[in-house]
C-alpha cells in the first residue's frame, strides 16, 4: 500500500509530516539531540531493524534535516550529525516531551527539561518572538498567510468553532 504523501499540500504542519512524520524518524531526531551520530547508536538505542533505520537516515539526510559525514576511511564509516534545519526541530521535541509528559506519564516523568545551571525542572511555552507573550487563548489565532489558496482561507474561516481560539496549528 502506498501512502499520501503530503509535499504538496499548501499545509506547513503536512509539509512538516512529509519529513518527520513517521515515528522512528522523530526518535533518530531525539536520540541526535542527545548525542548520538553512529548507525550502531541508533539501533541499538532504538532496536530498530537495519534497513529500516537506513531508510529513516538517508530519508532525514535527503531533507536535510542530518548530514552524513564519513568519519573512517577504511573501512568506510559515516556519523549523522544534525544540520541547522535539524537544530531547529529541537523546540519541537521539547513540546512533545512536555506534552507526552502531562498526560500519558501518570507514573511520574521518565525525561525532563531542567535547567543546566540548577537544575529546577523547566516547562516549555511557545511565546511569540516580538512581544514575549504566551501563545494562549483567544490573544493569538491562525490566520491565512501570504501563499493561502482559497481553500485554505474557507477552512480558517471557520473560526467561530468553539475550539478555535484553542487551536495551536
Amino acid at each position: 500500500m502506498r501512502r499520501t504523501s503530503f509535499d504538496s499540500m499548501p499545509c506547513p504542519i503536512a509539509r512538516s509530516l512529509e519529513r518527520v512524520g513517521e515515528w522512528w524518524s522523530i526518535l533518530i531526531l531525539r536520540d541526535a539531540f542527545a548525542g548520538l551520530t553512529r548507525f550502531e547508536e541508533f539501533q541499538d538505542s532504538l532496536g530498530i531493524a537495519p534497513n529500516m533505520l537506513t531508510r529513516r537516515l538517508t530519508a532525514l539526510v535527503e531533507d536535510g534535516l542530518l548530514e552524513r559525514r564519513r568519519y573512517s576511511e577504511r573501512p568506510p564509516r559515516h556519523e549523522y550529525v544534525l544540520t541547522e534545519r535539524g537544530r531547529d526541530f529541537r523546540p519541537v521535541l521539547l513540546a512533545m516531551m512536555a506534552w507526552g509528559n502531562r498526560h500519558f506519564a501518570p507514573e511520574g516523568a521518565s525525561v525532563q527539561l531542567v535547567d543546566a545551571r540548577t537544575g529546577t525542572p523547566a516547562e516549555p511555552v511557545l511565546v511569540d518572538r516580538a512581544s514575549g507573550r504566551p501563545i494562549t487563548g483567544p490573544d493569538f489565532v491562525i490566520a491565512p498567510g501570504p501563499a493561502a489558496g482559497e481553500a485554505t482561507r474557507r477552512r480558517l474561516a471557520r473560526r467561530g468553532s468553539p475550539d478555535s481560539a484553542k487551536d495551536a496549528s
